[in-house]
């Protein structure tokens, strides 16, 4: 939000104080501000200038001759402008001066001298357009600076609007000059409006609100015998300062309005809309807004009717059948108070946010309307003074907001503090900001004004906030902490994050990316993934985001897909939330879950497999010192291998799965690539899985011996079924056990294991070891698996 600083000293006296210095003061006690702009200091050598003659160009059809009377001399000058005449006083720079963006110097135009140049709005920096010359009043002097003329020099900062989400009085200069005086302890002036009430002997407006829980407070007020149609040149400069374009008065009225008490204002034309209703309507219909659009309104969006007849968006915007046009001479005006959250709601659903709705979301004070009208009754009678006001005001006041008082003591702001603040500055800081005070033996009374207690101040500790920030937090002195400082201990979960992450990214040269929590159904769409029935999100921005995801994998093959052209071959993870269903309390049962997925164009299916297989391995092995289990499954989703999908377990409980990607879904990816995936529960693997105690052996000084069995495997048989066989084998000398290779000939399957052994106190033959291979042997016969070449 841009703030004209001209503007604020209309309502408080900054003179003789250093305003760059207070606008950083502004910041360090109210709201970031993002940049200050100085407008107007490079405005040299412009005067009012008078056009003494205009003679055509020989050579032009555009361009004309001119002699200008600039005071102290008269100069030669070629000008194109279409508006250009005799006796017109206009805006000159001078040669030597400076405007548009460029030094002024004497040059040749089309074969003439010119020795200056006659300005329009948009060269003086005070109007984007480019219509013509700008025209100055017929009594100007003819010499006098611009600067002078009007309020072209001033300082305009920019307020981050993020700072303002909890301060809806600061929305408008009044606000933000409210905040000066009291930084500055000079008097803040009031806010200068006509009084309404002189009108109670008129007729009213006829005004129904049938929503009173969506508005809570709707003015309306008409006004005729409107002759003036253009905007006072210093309000159109403010305007136009404050990033907001000039369009007739009127309608630059409701704006000026708004920019300067933060309460938004609309005037309806009043041949058009002669009595309001707010309500919403049963069924959606289409509605043309002002800036020329239709939009779909449905059961939920407020409405202001004319005859119920639609002609506004309640806090948004207009219509543009009821709109200000060039002949319009009467108004209804309305300023209203609306419920934040309705508006809310309403803008995101039909994509349109304005400087009016920004501001309804924000909680906007109700008091303000009656204000706002008073406002714009008053600068419309002060530019226009044959205006007649035409009804009383009719104010429908649905719902309050409650008065907040507080009661605290010194004390309590002292033990906020940290130091001994006076009761006179207590009460000189509140009383400055609008607060009543009334200091009773030592005890506060305090009662939020109706511009705080909105949402802003509502307990003791927010007016320890007011009174801090005024008095400076720079003025603090800093004092080191003697509370003790203990390390936050890390809880299991975390550490076997942690641990997980690590081992990943250092050991697999993994990359771990993050997600959102719901799935992106038009990305999975294109994967040929239909997200699965889960809980929706109320409010997601857009359909496509609105189921949580159930499983971290469609996430992550989303990201394999916008990545697939990174490298030939590459693996990512995350943890991250997914929710399966809800518990029996009716709250969604949220799991943490390890996600991986390995993609390559250059590897085996099955060696990419059993890579992520080994990697869930270490992960177990490292983590809680075990040895995952794995057995076959059916898939569970339809982006899973139908055949070639396992369960995972540890202590007997199912911690997860690993899977090879659908080839349909992996045709839809990469044609050409393996993709495989693995889930872990990490919630189950860290609280219920056990951790073994770590044993330590002095390693061997004598040489090993390894056993290869090739053997040929049925169909159903998985290597956990294999581990049986050896699970009774002397551990003394038998050390590892690992899967060597796999081979299908045929559509039979065959499998090499390696047998490690080793003494701790001799060198191992062959024949010392072949009774226990024999026994592997004699069990893994009895589960149908014989030795290749039998």
């Amino acid at each position: 939000m841009l703030i004209s600083m001209n503007w604020i000293q209309e309502f408080v006296d900054l003179s003789g104080l250093n305003q760059e210095e207070l606008i950083q003061r502004f910041t360090l006690s109210t709201a970031e501000v993002e940049g200050i702009e100085y407008k107007g200091r490079e405005l040299r050598d412009v005067v009012a200038g008078k056009i003494l003659s205009v003679e055509k160009h020989p050579d032009s059809k555009k361009l004309h001759l001119l002699k200008v009377d600039a005071g102290n001399k008269i100069y030669d000058v070629v000008c194109g402008a279409p508006n250009v005449r005799e006796g017109l006083i206009v805006p000159f720079v001078k040669e030597g001066g400076f405007a548009g963006g460029m030094d002024i110097k004497a040059t040749k135009i089309a074969g003439y001298e010119s020795f200056g140049m006659c300005c329009s709005e948009a060269e003086l920096g005070i109007s984007d357009g480019h219509g013509g010359l700008m025209e100055l009043p017929e009594d100007t002097t003819v010499g006098t600076d611009i600067t002078e003329l009007y309020q072209i020099k001033d300082i305009v900062f920019e307020v981050d609007n993020k700072s303002l989400t909890n301060r809806p009085d600061l929305w408008g200069h009044y606000g933000i000059a409210r905040e000066f005086s009291a930084l500055t302890g000079r008097p803040l002036n009031p806010l200068v409006t006509a009084d309404v009430h002189q009108y109670d002997s008129l007729e009213p407006v006829e005004v129904k609100v049938a929503d009173t829980e969506r508005c809570f407070r709707y003015c309306g007020m008409k006004v005729k015998n409107i002759n003036e149609k253009t905007s006072p040149v210093n309000m159109r400069i403010r305007l136009f300062y404050c990033g907001t374009r000039a369009i007739n008065l009127l309608a630059d009225l409701t704006n000026y309005v708004m920019l300067e008490t933060s309460q938004p204002t609309h005037a309806f034309d009043s041949r058009k809309v002669n009595s309001i209703e707010v309500k919403r309507f049963d069924k959606p219909f289409t509605f043309k807004t002002l800036d020329g659009v239709e939009r779909e309104i449905d059961e939920n969006t407020l409405m202001i009717c004319n005859e119920k007849e639609p002609v506004a968006i309640a806090g948004i915007m207009g219509g543009l059948e009821s709109e200000i046009e060039d002949d319009t001479d009467s108004l209804l005006l309305e300023a209203a108070n609306f419920a934040p959250v309705g508006v809310r709601k309403s803008s995101s659903r039909l994509g349109l946010r304005t400087d009016a709705s920004m501001r309804f979301e924000k909680t906007l004070d109700p008091e303000m309307t009656v204000d706002a009208i008073g406002r714009i009754l008053k600068l419309l009678q002060e530019i226009d003074s044959g205006v007649e006001v035409s009804s009383r005001l009719t104010d429908v006041y649905a719902n309050h907001y409650p008065e907040i008082e507080l009661q605290f003591d010194k004390t309590f702001v002292d033990r906020y503090t940290g130091i001994s603040i006076s009761d006179k500055e207590i009460v000189k800081t509140l009383s400055a900001l609008g607060f009543g005070v009334t200091l009773n033996n030592g005890a506060f009374d305090v009662k939020v004004p109706s511009w705080r207690s909105t949402k802003d101040v509502t307990m003791k500790a927010d007016i320890i906030e007011e009174i801090t920030r005024i008095y400076g937090y720079d003025n603090f002195d800093i004092q080191t902490t003697k509370t003790a400082i203990k390390p936050v201990r890390r809880s299991a979960a975390n550490l076997c994050d942690n641990f997980a992450k690590d081992i990943l990214v250092h050991n697999y040269h993994l990359h771990e990316v993050n997600s959102y929590i719901w799935y992106d159904s038009k990305k999975l769409k294109k994967l040929g993934i239909v997200p699965d029935q889960n809980v929706r999100l109320s409010n997601a921005m857009t359909p496509e985001n609105e189921m949580i995801r159930s499983s971290m994998v469609p996430s992550l093959l989303t990201f394999v897909q916008e990545n697939k052209g990174f490298a030939a071959s590459f693996g990512i993870f995350e943890i991250g939330r997914v929710v399966q269903g809800l518990k029996e309390d009716k709250n969604c049962n949220e799991r943490k879950k390890l996600g991986i997925v390995l993609f390559s164009k250059t590897e085996q299916e099955k060696d990419l497999f059993f890579r992520l297989r080994e990697m869930l391995a270490l992960l177990s092995s490292s983590i809680k010192h075990k040895n995952f289990s794995f057995e076959g499954t059916e898939a569970k989703y339809d982006w899973q291998h139908p055949m070639n999908t396992a369960k995972i377990l540890s202590d007997e409980k199912e911690v997860g799965f690993l899977s090879v990607i659908h080839p349909v879904v992996q045709g839809s990816l990469d044609k050409k690539a393996c993709i495989v995936c693995a889930e872990i529960d990490m919630d189950t693997f860290a609280e219920e899985v056990s951790a073994e105690e770590i044993r330590y052996q002095q390693p061997s000084k004598y040489p090993g011996i390894d056993i290869d069995l090739s053997l040929w495997v049925p169909e159903g048989i998985f290597f956990a079924d294999m581990e049986k066989a050896w699970q009774d084998t002397d551990k003394e000398l038998l050390k590892k056990v690992s899967l060597f290779d796999t081979f299908v000939d045929g559509g039979k399957k065959s499998v090499t294991l390696r047998f490690s052994f080793q003494s701790q106190s001799k060198t191992l033959t062959r024949e010392e070891v072949q009774p226990q291979t024999d026994a592997i042997l004699e069990k893994l016969a009895e589960h149908g698996m014989t030795l290749k070449g039998n």
